[in-house]
């Protein structure tokens, strides 16, 4: 099964911002513990980061276009701004798993609006870096 893990904005700075909210885990560390979860779970991930909200709909429409059989998102801040990531994932249909670290709910008023979750297949908030390898167990039991 071919899976693209996307990360939006200010995920690069996982270990060194609120560290309370997303813990002392870098991007480097779930993105390595994810490569070995996937590829014990007959998985072909790959993981890509970005703090442009254009890359990350880019990715989106390649991914209806390559082959890819799910996609594993955390928005970030997108996830509660963006039309465009929204209509992105509408417009395909390769199933995509909304992720979160922080429970978004026990937050912030404005997180607590997802524009992604209508169009996601589903969403997984609020269990630390286990939301990815959550999402990934969800699209495999979707197949």
């Amino acid at each position: 099964m071919k899976v693209l893990c996307l990360n939006g904005p200010n995920l690069n700075r996982l270990g060194k911002r609120e560290k309370e909210a997303y813990g002392t885990f870098t991007l480097a560390e779930l993105e390595a513990e994810l490569m070995e979860f996937s590829a014990q779970n007959g998985i072909a991930l790959e993981c890509r980061q970005s703090n442009h909200e254009g890359a990350l709909v880019d990715w989106i429409h390649e991914a209806a276009d390559d082959g890819t059989e799910g996609i594993v998102l955390n928005a970030g801040a997108y996830t509660h701004t963006s039309v465009a990531i929204r209509d992105a994932i509408a417009s395909i249909e390769v199933p995509v798993i909304e992720v979160h670290i922080s429970n978004v709910y026990k937050r912030e008023e404005f997180r607590h609006h997802s524009y992604i979750a209508p169009v996601a297949a589903g969403q997984i908030a609020g269990f630390g870096k286990d939301v990815y390898k959550l999402g990934l167990q969800a699209l495999l039991f979707r197949n």
